[in-house]
């Protein structure tokens, strides 16, 4: 029997490289899918003039992203399955510049295109968790992809303007500009998913190498032993906890620069202290999933996080003028930090890149359509009540709701698609125990 030889340093040296690609193409991925709504968002003063639209439809050109979240979902795992994860995300992001460009470019398109893109970002955000899995990655990937989200709403808030103007002022093209690095992160993603394995997504996932994961004969997942998502109480957890979270996120966003000119604050300082409670909250959402890494952090953090929102959420209410930069980075710092646990409990709590994959359209779809209610009911009760009280109020009520799903995400057993997948990948069957 022949000696056996020891690994190849150059076989090390060629997998370390592809972990820092996927690692990087991870990274611009989640860049690119958040500027196609906040640009929308800091120029929804302009589009009136710019494009012709109707003042009316301008609360439906802010819903429009969250409507598609909603109804997308499913699309991203069902072309993973098709295509192979890494194809299957470098197709939407290809959807999503061309939807950047033709809603500001083509006449009559920009609702149609907003609604496209939206339905691109979801496609590809669902899948990110799958990648991920599929890779082993730890808590410093999951950090490193919500820091990306955070980020990339942050620079398509800011650069804007400034874009707007280095273009001769042309707002259409300070929009479209972003399908830029859209089309950088598709051919990246494709050109690392090409790696991992064949399009059936075989012999990719096993080894952490590539984004494909691993499947029966023929790329098709084996039936024997499937659960339903919809029978599973831990997805039905972190499902809520998604949403719970998203709803904050999106009302927040929504009426806080409001709130901060009903208070006192100049309409450029309530815009200031918005774009602070982003940045406040990027570290955050790089540092919760690796927290979360910790079962012993994880068991108090899911929960805890809850009540600190509702605690922010009271605090930035009740703070004078002088302390809302203070209390709007708490909040901000504290949200973020819900975002990244969500996408956290996403990986940790599945059994394997399929369920993963899986979680991740449940939870994101379900997740963000009730998000799409945050905004909605924090306007509708401020209009009942002709202030703030209640809205905070209703919100910190619901920061509690979203301890008790947090809760409750940790325990039970991890979700999975197929009976024996946990047994095989050799994943714990509840963080509690």
């Amino acid at each position: 029997m022949g000696q056996a030889h020891p690994p190849r340093r150059g076989t090390s040296a060629s997998a370390a490289r592809r972990t820092a690609w996927v690692l990087v193409a991870l990274a611009l991925v989640s860049i690119n899918l958040r500027p196609a709504i906040t640009t929308i968002a800091g120029t929804m003063g302009q589009l009136q003039a710019g494009f012709g639209l109707d003042a009316h439809l301008l609360p439906l050109l802010g819903a429009l992203p969250v409507l598609a979240f909603g109804v997308s979902a499913p699309c991203g795992p069902w072309l993973a399955r098709r295509l192979g994860t890494g194809r299957a995300v470098a197709a939407a992001l290809l959807v999503l510049a061309a939807a950047l460009l033709v809603r500001v470019l083509v006449p009559g398109l920009l609702l149609p295109g907003t609604f496209l893109a939206g339905a691109s970002i979801m496609t590809a955000s669902v899948l990110v968790p799958q990648i991920v899995k599929a890779n082993r990655g730890t808590g410093w990937w999951t950090g490193l992809c919500t820091m990306g989200f955070g980020l990339g709403a942050a620079l398509g808030a800011g650069l804007v303007q400034p874009l707007q103007q280095a273009l001769g002022g042309s707002l259409a093209w300070a929009l479209a500009v972003w399908a830029v690095p859209a089309l950088l992160g598709a051919a990246l993603i494709h050109r690392t998913g090409q790696t991992g394995g064949r399009p059936d997504g075989t012999g990719g996932a096993a080894s952490g190498a590539g984004l494909q994961e691993t499947t029966t004969a023929g790329g098709a997942t084996s039936e024997a032993g499937t659960i339903p998502l919809r029978k599973q109480r831990t997805a039905w957890a972190v499902t809520a906890f998604f949403g719970l979270q998203a709803m904050l996120y999106f009302a927040v966003t929504s009426w806080l620069a409001v709130f901060l000119v009903s208070k006192g604050q100049t309409a450029a300082d309530a815009a200031g202290l918005l774009a602070w409670f982003s940045v406040a909250g990027l570290p955050a959402s790089l540092l919760a999933p690796v927290l979360a890494g910790r079962r012993a952090v994880l068991k108090v953090m899911a929960p805890g996080l809850g009540l600190l929102v509702a605690a922010a959420l009271i605090g930035v209410l009740t703070a004078p003028v002088a302390l809302q930069f203070l209390m709007v980075g708490l909040l901000g710092i504290v949200q973020s930090a819900g975002f990244g646990l969500g996408m956290a409990l996403v990986v940790i709590r599945s059994a394997g890149p399929e369920s993963a994959g899986s979680l991740s359209a449940m939870s994101q779809g379900l997740g963000f359509a009730l998000a799409s209610l945050g905004p909605l009911g924090a306007g509708f009760l401020h209009e009942w009540s002709g202030g703030w009280d209640a809205s905070f109020w209703a919100l910190a009520a619901e920061a509690v709701l979203l301890a008790v799903a947090g809760f409750l995400a940790v325990r039970g057993r991890a979700v999975s698609v197929a009976a024996a997948e946990a047994e095989q990948l050799g994943e714990p069957a509840a963080v509690g125990r």
